[in-house]
C-alpha cells in the first residue's frame, strides 16, 4: 500500500483508548492553565470513550507550566527549579482533571524511563494500571518530572503516550496537537500545504516533520509524534494525530478524523513490543542461514553468529543484523564475552568451551522481536 490514502470509515469499537494532551492544549498564550480548554477536552474525551465503548486513559502534560504560574516563576529556570515547579503543578493538574472528569474518579501515575525500560518495573506499572481500570477509574499519566533528570527521561509525553498505550494494551492512541494532523509541509510557513489524512508507511513521511520543536509552551512537535506513532503502530495500535481540541475528539467519536490516522501494524504480544523498544546494548552479525531461520520464527543459535559488537550482559537487549539489515532485537542469554567464544560453534560445544551450558540458544524465539527495515541501526 502507498504512504497515504483516504480515511473515510465507520467508527470502530475500542476496548481502551489513550488520549495525550499537550501543554499547548491546556494553557493560554501566557503559559497559564486555561480551565475552559481543559474542561472542554475532558468532555470530548468522555464523548469519544462512550461512543467507542472504550475505557479512557489520559496522558497529560502541563504540570511544569502550571507550577511556574503558581510559584510566580519566569523562564529560564534551573533544573531544581523546574523540578519544584513540576511537583507543585502536578498536584494542581490532577485536581483539575478530577473535577473535569467527574463523576468518574481519577488516578495519578507518574513514570520515568526506568519504569518502561526495566521489565519488572514495566510489569508493576502495567499491573497498577490494570487494577485501576478494573475499578472504572480514569488513569492520568505524566512523566515524573520532579525526579526525571536527563538519564531518567523518556524525552516527551508523545513517547510516554505510546508507552502508556502499550501498558494498557490499548486499541487506539490519540494525540491532540495545535495543527490538524500531519501536512506535506509545515502549514504555519506553507499555507497551501496539503494535510495527509491517512498514513500507511511512516518511513515514507518522516522527512515531512524533520526535527521541528513544538510551540513555545510545549516540548513536542510533529517529529516526536511520528516517533510515538511508530512505537504504537508497530505494536498494532492505531494512532491518530488530530487538531481542534474537544471538537476534534467529538468528531473522532463519530468517525471523522480531523487530522491524520496512522494505520496499525500486526498486533504483537506486549512482551515482544516491549523488547522491540529497548535500547540495544550491542549487536550480533548473523549469517544468511540464521537470518532465514529467524524469519521462520526460530531461535538464534551460536552456530549462526559471525561477529559480536558492543559490551553486554545476560538479559541485555541486542540487535540482530545480517548484511547490513536490522532484522530483530532480542534478549541475550550470553554476555558479549561468552558469545565471542562460542560464536560459530554448535550448541554441543558450549559446555566444553565455557565450562557450563545454561542455554542452547543465544536468543530464544520468545525473546526475539522482529524489526522493520525502517528501524534505525544502533550508534557505534
Amino acid at each position: 500500500m502507498g504512504a497515504v490514502s483516504g480515511c473515510a470509515r465507520e467508527p470502530l469499537r475500542w476496548r481502551r483508548v489513550v488520549v495525550k494532551v499537550g501543554t499547548s492544549s491546556l494553557t493560554d498564550e501566557a503559559g497559564r492553565l486555561h480551565r475552559p480548554s481543559l474542561w472542554a477536552i475532558a468532555r470530548g474525551m468522555q464523548v469519544l470513550a462512550a461512543a467507542r465503548g472504550a475505557q479512557l486513559v489520559v496522558v497529560s502534560s502541563g504540570a511544569g507550566a502550571i507550577g511556574r504560574e503558581r510559584l510566580g516563576l519566569t523562564l529560564p529556570l534551573t533544573l531544581p527549579e523546574r523540578q519544584a515547579a513540576a511537583a507543585v503543578g502536578q498536584a494542581l493538574l490532577i485536581l483539575e482533571w478530577e473535577r473535569a472528569l467527574a463523576p468518574k474518579p481519577v488516578a495519578q501515575l507518574l513514570l520515568t524511563a526506568g519504569d518502561v525500560r526495566h521489565r519488572e518495573r514495566y510489569v508493576n506499572a502495567r499491573n497498577a494500571l490494570e487494577a485501576t481500570l478494573r475499578f472504572a477509574v480514569v488513569p492520568v499519566i505524566n512523566e515524573n518530572d520532579s525526579v526525571a533528570t536527563a538519564e531518567l527521561q523518556l524525552g516527551d509525553n508523545d513517547t510516554l503516550s505510546a508507552w502508556s498505550a502499550y501498558l494498557v494494551d490499548a486499541d487506539a492512541l490519540v494525540m491532540l496537537t495545535d495543527v490538524e494532523g500531519l501536512f506535506e509541509a509545515d502549514p504555519r510557513t506553507h499555507p497551501g500545504a496539503r494535510r495527509l489524512p491517512q498514513v500507511e508507511n511512516i518511513d515514507a513521511v518522516t522527512h515531512v516533520a524533520g526535527e521541528r520543536a513544538g510551540s513555545s509552551r510545549g516540548t513536542g512537535g510533529m517529529a516526536s509524534k511520528l516517533r510515538a506513532a511508530r512505537i504504537a503502530t508497530r505494536a498494532g495500535i492505531e494512532t491518530y494525530v488530530i487538531g481542534g481540541g474537544a471538537a476534534g475528539l467529538e468528531a473522532l467519536a463519530g468517525g471523522e478524523v480531523r487530522g491524520t490516522r496512522f494505520s496499525a501494524g500486526t498486533r504483537t504480544s506486549a512482551r515482544k513490543a516491549w523488547i522491540a523498544e529497548q535500547e540495544a546494548r550491542g549487536s550480533v552479525l548473523v549469517d544468511a542461514g540464521a537470518a532465514a531461520a529467524l524469519a521462520q520464527g526460530r531461535s538464534l543459535l551460536p552456530s549462526g553468529v559471525l561477529a559480536v559488537h558492543g559490551s553486554f550482559g545476560f538479559g541485555d537487549a541486542v540487535d540482530v543484523v545480517c548484511e547490513g539489515r536490522l532484522l530483530a532485537r532480542g534478549l541475550s542469554n550470553y554476555s558479549s564475552d561468552a558469545l565471542m567464544r562460542i560464536r560459530g560453534r554448535h550448541t554441543s560445544a558450549i559446555a566444553s568451551i565455557l565450562g557450563t551450558k545454561d542455554y542452547d540458544e543465544v536468543i530464544h524465539r520468545d525473546n526475539l522481536a522482529a524489526l522493520s527495515s525502517g528501524d534505525s541501526m544502533p550508534a557505534r
